[in-house]
């Protein structure tokens, strides 16, 4: 069993190669980006990249890469079924539509008079959000028609960065403030607002079609549910003061108290559309139902190394610590 790792710092491939050392399984590091990759990895049995949605390089060509070699037979991480609508909620909506999940009722056009058309009919609020970008980046709560449209017409505009330094100086800000970030990475977001990142100087702007959710009011959490093969772990995330995000706020709840139906769900889910790893952002609705807000492969490295314990599909409770990314690795080594 030969493994080959995209290595990234800080990401999940740091893990990855401490299992592989401790557990003396034969890998290489490899660079995804040098032009004979494929060629390089004919050898492999197994190709493993946590691919980020705000390195330009990754979301340039990870997917690419990842689903030709699987296609060749080799075994990758994440596949198709895991990876393939990662860090895009149009995509996402299509997926769990089609397979009858009970997704936030969500809405998308590629027209400007349909899409004006319909926020002048439908009720407020709405939370309007871009197809990309994590922890509630480019998420916005639209109170009326006047705010619909004004942002309707940008979408078939102008567009929108998928990064905005202003925003995201904002956020480290009040991270600051709560003891969850510090004074470097401020200044660092500070200087990004005038010193635009290699991610948004390379992506195009957002444009040519919009996309809304309805909002659903008296959540002051959401609850994070992750699937790796047969196993969940989960946590609650506090809703930002005085917002009604609860995605990469930095507050969190590692309790074992979590919505049984949540877990259901999940499963249910995960187990449908054959991935090898999915993270379920689950709110309710106003009559107490789960419903889901998107779905990703990735997630945070060290956020849930305080979870208490995990379950199985069962949903039997194991009240020990346990690694994530190694759970990757046996998922694909077969133990």
């Amino acid at each position: 069993m030969k493994i080959a790792i995209h290595h990234n710092p800080h990401s999940f491939s740091d893990r990855w190669i401490k299992y592989c050392e401790k557990e003396k399984i034969e890998y290489k590091v490899v660079d995804a980006f040098d032009s004979n990759i494929i060629e390089q990895l004919k050898d492999f049995d197994i190709f493993m990249w946590h691919h980020h949605h705000a390195q330009y390089k990754d979301v340039l060509t990870a997917k690419r890469i990842l689903f030709a070699l699987e296609h060749a037979g080799i075994k990758v991480f994440p596949d198709f079924k895991t990876g393939w609508h990662f860090d895009d909620k149009v995509a996402q909506k299509y997926l769990l539509e089609a397979i009858e999940a009970p997704l936030v009722p969500s809405y998308v056009f590629y027209d400007k008079k349909q899409a004006l058309a319909w926020a002048k009919n439908t009720s407020y609020p709405k939370v309007f959000k871009l197809k990309g970008g994590a922890g509630a980046s480019n998420v916005k709560l639209v109170k009326n028609f006047n705010q619909a449209s004004t942002l309707i017409y940008k979408s078939f505009g102008k567009g929108f960065k998928q990064y905005n330094g202003i925003e995201a100086l904002k956020e480290k800000v009040r991270k600051l403030k709560i003891g969850k970030e510090n004074f470097t990475n401020v200044l660092k977001a500070f200087i990004r607002v005038f010193i635009p990142t290699e991610f948004s100087r390379h992506q195009p702007a957002e444009r040519g079609y919009v996309y809304f959710q309805d909002f659903m009011p008296n959540n002051d959490l959401d609850i994070r549910v992750i699937i790796i093969g047969n196993k969940a772990f989960a946590i609650k995330r506090l809703v930002r003061e005085n917002d009604f995000r609860a995605s990469g706020s930095g507050e969190i709840d590692y309790t074992n108290n979590i919505n049984l139906d949540c877990l259901k769900t999940a499963f249910e889910i995960h187990n449908k559309i054959k991935s090898q790893c999915t993270a379920f952002d689950f709110i309710f609705s106003e009559d107490n139902k789960p419903l889901i807000v998107e779905i990703s492969y990735g997630f945070s490295v060290e956020a849930y190394d305080k979870c208490q314990g995990y379950w199985d599909e069962n949903l039997n409770w194991y009240e020990n610590s346990f690694n994530p990314q190694n759970w990757m690795l046996k998922l694909l080594i077969g133990k």
